[in-house]
């Protein structure tokens, strides 16, 4: 059961970051100034928008850390 789990997260995630990773190549065909004419501020935006997308998922990923008792 674990073994079969486990080959199932390798299996998704590796197509699904596969997937990820041509969409983002794909995004970065929109940076051809001779076809797509874009702001500074455009750029930062989507980029800040994809960042916030990444640090929300990885940290889905984490291991929770124990709780330790609260001291002052």
């Amino acid at each position: 059961m674990e073994n079969k789990r486990r080959e199932n997260f390798k299996r998704l995630a590796e197509a699904r970051t596969n997937q990820v990773l041509k969409k983002l190549k794909v995004l970065g065909n929109c940076s051809n100034r001779s076809s797509y004419d874009y702001t500074e501020e455009e750029v930062n935006k989507i980029f800040s928008e994809v960042e916030k997308k990444i640090r929300e998922v990885k940290a889905k990923f984490t291991f929770p850390n124990r709780q330790k008792e609260f001291k002052l």
